[in-house]
């Protein structure tokens, strides 16, 4: 799939709404693109009666919707709501159909809390912070992670720092880093805890943070060395009449990542 894709289908006057990335589709092509590369994202914010009247009322494909409106509401396998879409316009080559196949199987083999921390992670990579924060925080409820692998939890606690870093949220960041931490004491947990804390207390408070829980001088000195990096990467200059357009810009990313 890379280089251009001709539409073979009309494109929507009205577009789709994907509530979970909060962004709009015009054609079958990107619908199958978002289908293709956000696997753990299709669910019932997708597969709805929404999309059904959307292709059969914007797109005139009224066939490909009675195939999936059938489906909707039935323990249907991913798989088979997304095969339909993708044939409609054979989207996928033969090989690209092949490495689908593997990751539905995959997919199919893990468990429900892999599938939802895996969720968590893609919305994530998507930009949306506040909803990776709900399934995430939802995730923490359940009662069987014991099940999952080692550091599971932990990682969990992690992602909710970063998704929280990204908002600007620090003290909130600085508690999930802190929980991961405590998960199972690794190295790696008490480093980004170690680097969020210094961010947002004074250096005074960050050495008697760092002594009371017995950081050796090994990650203290990582920790210094990746701070005098972050210090070292030149801060990118503004012109004043772009200023307006950069402000725009980021309050147009603000409300996308938190759905407001």
């Amino acid at each position: 799939m890379s280089g251009y894709i001709l539409c073979q289908t009309q494109k929507a006057e009205i577009p789709y709404y994907i509530e979970n990335i909060s962004a709009n589709i015009y054609s079958l092509e990107e619908l199958c693109y978002y289908l293709y590369h956000n696997l753990y994202l299709v669910d019932h914010t997708v597969m709805n009666e929404g999309l059904c009247a959307w292709l059969q009322e914007e797109l005139k494909l009224p066939k490909l919707a009675a195939k999936l409106r059938a489906k909707i509401g039935k323990f249907v396998s991913t798989e088979e709501f997304l095969y339909p879409v993708f044939k409609e316009i054979n989207y996928l080559t033969y090989e690209e159909l092949k490495a689908l196949n593997n990751r539905l199987q995959k997919l199919d083999a893990e468990s429900p809390a892999v599938r939802e921390k895996q969720k968590g992670d893609t919305l994530v990579e998507n930009g949306m912070y506040v909803h990776a924060i709900r399934v995430y925080q939802k995730l923490l409820e359940r009662d069987d992670l014991q099940n999952e692998r080692e550091g599971f939890r932990e990682s969990i606690c992690h992602n909710l720092g970063c998704a929280y870093t990204y908002l600007f949220q620090m003290e909130k960041a600085l508690e999930y880093f802190q929980m991961a931490y405590e998960e199972n004491h690794s190295r790696a947990a008490l480093k980004c805890f170690l680097l969020a804390y210094h961010s947002i207390r004074t250096p005074i408070e960050y050495e008697s943070r760092a002594a009371e829980m017995n950081a050796d001088k090994e990650i203290l000195e990582e920790i210094k060395k990746d701070l005098a990096h972050f210090s070292r990467k030149p801060a990118t200059h503004v012109h004043n009449r772009n200023i307006d357009h950069m402000l725009e810009k980021f309050t147009r990313e603000y409300h996308r990542s938190t759905g407001s």
